[in-house]
């Protein structure tokens, strides 16, 4: 089995942005890139359902051009969906990724990647999907279900694309903050870029012990972090520090496991996602 950068593209003004970071992914991870859309019967089937108010005269010829038009539905959102891979495989072929790999699936968004993950790398995903593109300063509908389902790297893309030039961990000394800073020294995907360590909260001893070491372990990995500990909610003094410092990629750690935990850790996660005016990668 080919581990992949999977790319989930949908109609929404994401779908270049995402396919474009997934390049840049595919190039830097060193491997194959793949293009996903998943046709949702609930979202581009919008006939209503009248079997329980059509006369009974009439209702076995109008329940069969129900159908029909169901079918019809069906087979332009495959159209639509083979239109959209297309254009995004040649996309990824003209800024030179080779043999992108194309899955038009049925079912729902979260099962097919959740079957998808054993050969996922990284997956790249819109902030927000065809349904909510409009909805500026929240998350997408199935992006937090996403996270909290699949357990591989998601990169969270804004609507345009930005090459990353600068990224920023945010930091908070917790186990999963510090299992994605071993994932972020250990992978190639941001090597050689200029990396801010930042944590929120006050300026303490204990802080400052754990970016420090935290620092120390991005210096081994050959990486010249920029440490700073900022006072404040995270959710706001993080998203500020990035857009006073101009970072391309926020990178941060997900949901938390236990139900008090994932509370906490989760309401945080989601306002961060929410707030942020860059792109995300979130680790798991």
């Amino acid at each position: 089995m080919t581990i992949k950068v999977m790319a989930a593209i949908d109609a929404s003004p994401y779908a270049e942005a995402v396919c474009d970071y997934a390049v840049w992914a595919a190039k830097r991870l060193a491997v194959p890139m793949a293009v996903i859309h998943v046709l949702d019967k609930a979202q581009h089937t919008h006939t209503p359902d009248l079997s329980g108010s059509i006369g009974l005269g009439s209702q076995e010829v109008l329940l069969q051009q129900l159908a029909e038009l169901d079918e019809k539905h069906g087979k332009l959102a495959m159209e639509r969906g083979r239109l959209i891979l297309d254009a995004a495989k040649s996309r990824a072929e003209q800024a030179g990724v080779n043999g992108v790999d194309e899955r038009l699936r049925h079912g729902t968004l979260v099962e097919t990647l959740v079957e998808l993950e054993d050969e996922t790398r990284l997956l790249v995903m819109g902030k927000r999907g065809f349904s909510s593109a409009d909805a500026h300063g929240h998350m997408g509908l199935h992006v937090e279900q996403v996270i909290r389902n699949l357990h591989k790297p998601i990169l969270l893309t804004q609507q345009r694309y930005q090459e990353p030039q600068r990224i920023m961990l945010a930091y908070d000394g917790s186990a999963t903050a510090f299992k994605g800073l071993e994932m972020l020294a250990a992978s190639p995907l941001c090597k050689g870029l200029p990396v801010h360590l930042v944590m929120a909260g006050a300026n303490v001893e204990a802080a400052q012990q754990q970016v420090e070491t935290a620092a120390d372990i991005l210096r081994i990995a050959g990486f010249n972090p920029n440490v700073a500990i900022v006072a404040g909610e995270p959710d706001e003094v993080l998203n500020q520090y990035q857009q006073e410092h101009h970072i391309d990629l926020m990178v941060m750690g997900a949901y938390g496991h236990s139900r008090i935990r994932q509370f906490i850790v989760g309401s945080t996660t989601t306002a961060m996602i929410s707030k942020a005016k860059c792109s995300l990668l979130i680790l798991r």
